[in-house]
């Protein structure tokens, strides 16, 4: 939308608004002036009603009426209101005298019409009607629905009393029919004196607009560019129109130049505050930097934990509206800022119940004081990350000894274990007693082996080897190597796989080792036998999901975080460490066969972990 019918429409709309609301207050004061002066009109229909009433009626203890019945005084008094003339006039004069009113009637205390505008209505029952103060006391758009929704009578009453005691009432009634023929030709007034304004309104600003903005077009054109970022568009001087240093060629140079320093402001701004944000989320230690009023202007996310505020509740209030005088923290911060002392730091308790370091600097430029950085750090993860680092340390420490002094002890019992095949050869005829306790030394020295075996992985870092394969043959070749223990176990090994190859990039050797680990756990788990199910997919994020069931009795909850422990086992210690060998027949002997695959090797000494909880994700 161009900006010339911008403007028209908003010097329209401006015009029509103020013709609207000049309208709207007069029908509304039009409206009430007009219910107001059918009120007043009815309450001195009612006045005069009951004052000719009452002279109506003599004083009847000098009459032949026993006053000391009431229901002849009431009929005596009814009796004297039907033959006053004066009363009777009034009320046949009542629709043709008062616009508003549609009728008028003397009533008795049971609501029987005595005198009536219209005689069929004498004595008969008057309905009951809902009072006019109603639609006068009512808002004004209240009053305007009530007037010109469906045709409703309002009633004015006044108490009557006659032969002093109360005797009924005058009722009057007002349509709000003869209200909106009244009130009908103002409102039309109203609508066309509005449309009419709003038309002239319209002739006026297309004027003023070609008036106006006609030399200003080029000048739009060039903010359009300066708020869209594209400054490079604005007509130097030389190419202004006239080539002259005009008003118009002026403002048009500044607003070039205006338009490369705000794209420039913009650049710089939006490069500061991504990278602001990005290093303020990231800290871990709370900082808050205050300008020289003490106003916070910047809030990194930590600070949230140390006060229990989110960050827009800190940004633009003052140090006092911040921190409270009450606690610990807010008392040294508020006491630094009153005396302008920068804290070294301290260790303070948070309101979070934590112990916080702090320290506040004082900005300064010139030596003129510009702002403040107040710094927290949590006092237990500082401790803590001391901790990690020694703990650190010396893990590296035992690792570097654990590893030499394992290469130290595998030399001899390689050496032993040699000699002791050489033995196991030449005493080919040896009694049944001597190859027991042979055959124990050679287990005890390949359980020696592979603790320290053990202890050389764990503290040797590994590299990954990895490499795309289908991981259904993985897993079918972890169930293969399993299957022997699995049926001892009388546990049935069932297989859920898809039929499409699902390719994973892992390091086969390890994978096979954690699964086989995880398998045959499962599977010593059932003591009694039953199902153990491996089955894989691929999920919704385009990633690999395996799963090992068992039917054991699963792993206690107590327990949960000590499974991952090193050498950490439920098993009985005399079947912790069994070592299942495989042999070849080698020139009549049995020689011990050891397997150089780790994945063998484990299965060969089986897990230090007893997983087998029903139905549980590995």
């Amino acid at each position: 939308m161009r900006r010339r019918t911008q403007i028209v429409l908003t010097v329209t709309l401006m015009v029509a608004l103020l013709v609207t609301a000049f309208s709207y207050i007069y029908i509304s004061q039009l409206l009430r002036q007009r219910i107001n002066t059918a009120r007043e009109t009815a309450d001195n229909l009612t006045y005069q009603l009951a004052y000719v009433a009452t002279s109506a009626v003599p004083d009847l203890t000098s009459t032949k009426v026993d006053t000391s019945k009431p229901e002849a005084v009431r009929k005596g008094i009814v009796y004297y209101l039907g033959t006053d003339r004066d009363l009777n006039t009034m009320l046949e004069s009542v629709v043709g005298n008062w616009p508003t009113v549609l009728d008028a009637a003397v009533v008795d205390i049971d609501g029987n019409a005595i005198l009536h505008s219209n005689p069929d209505q004498v004595g008969k029952p008057v309905p009951i009607r809902p009072a006019f103060q109603t639609i006068q006391d009512a808002k004004f758009r209240r009053q305007l629905g009530m007037v010109y929704n469906a045709p409703t009578v309002y009633e004015v009453r006044r108490p009557l009393q006659l032969n002093g005691a109360p005797f009924g009432s005058i009722r009057v009634g007002i349509s709000t029919v003869f209200l909106k023929h009244d009130l009908t030709p103002w409102l039309q007034h109203a609508v066309i004196l509005s449309g009419m304004a709003t038309l002239i309104s319209l002739v006026i600003a297309a004027g003023l607009s070609r008036l106006a903005l006609g030399p200003l077009e080029r000048i739009a054109r060039s903010l359009d560019n300066v708020s869209y970022g594209d400054s490079e568009t604005v007509p130097d001087t030389g190419t202004l129109e006239g080539a002259t240093l005009d008003e118009y060629g002026l403002v048009t140079l500044k607003i070039a130049h205006l338009g490369r320093q705000m794209r420039d402001a913009k650049e710089i701004f939006s490069a500061l505050k991504s990278n602001v944000d990005q290093i303020m989320s990231n800290l871990q230690d709370g900082l808050m930097l205050f300008t020289r009023d003490s106003r916070v202007v910047l809030v990194s996310a930590s600070v949230e934990t140390f006060l229990g505020r989110p960050r827009h509740e800190l940004l633009g209030h003052e140090v006092k509206q911040i921190f409270s005088a009450e606690s610990n923290l807010g008392s040294v911060v508020l006491d630094a800022f009153r005396l302008q002392h920068p804290i070294e730091q301290q260790e303070i308790d948070a309101p979070n119940g934590k112990q916080v370091h702090i320290s506040l600097d004082f900005i300064q430029e010139r030596g003129t004081q510009i702002g403040a950085l107040l710094t927290m750090r949590d006092a237990e993860s500082a401790r803590q990350i001391e901790d990690e680092i020694e703990m650190s340390r010396r893990m590296s420490a035992s690792g570097r000894l654990t590893r030499g002094v394992a290469h130290e002890v595998k030399n001899p019992i390689n050496a032993i274990v040699l000699h002791l095949q050489l033995l196991q050869t030449k005493l080919k005829q040896t009694d049944p007693e001597t190859r027991r306790h042979m055959d124990i030394i050679d287990s005890e020295i390949h359980r020696l082996d592979r603790v320290v075996q053990i202890l050389v992985d764990f503290t040797r870092p590994r590299d990954l080897h990895l490499e795309e394969i289908d991981l259904r043959r993985l897993l079918d070749d972890v169930l293969s190597l399993a299957a022997p223990d699995a049926e001892q176990h009388g546990v049935k090994l069932v297989r859920e796989f898809p039929a499409e190859p699902l390719h994973v990039k892992v390091d086969s050797d390890l994978m096979k080792q954690a699964i086989l680990n995880i398998v045959l756990n499962g599977v010593q788990a059932m003591e009694k036998g039953g199902a153990l199910t491996t089955s894989t997919r691929r999920d919704d994020n385009n990633g690999v999901v395996t799963e090992i069931r068992d039917q054991g009795r699963g792993i206690p909850t107590e327990l949960h975080d000590k499974v991952f422990e090193l050498y950490f086992t439920t098993k009985k210690a005399e079947a912790a460490w069994v070592w299942r060998m495989r042999s070849k027949r080698r020139n009549g002997t049995t020689a011990p066969w050891i397997s150089n695959r780790p994945w063998e090797r484990a299965r060969s000494s089986g897990c230090a972990c007893p997983w087998s909880k029903p139905r549980r994700e590995r």
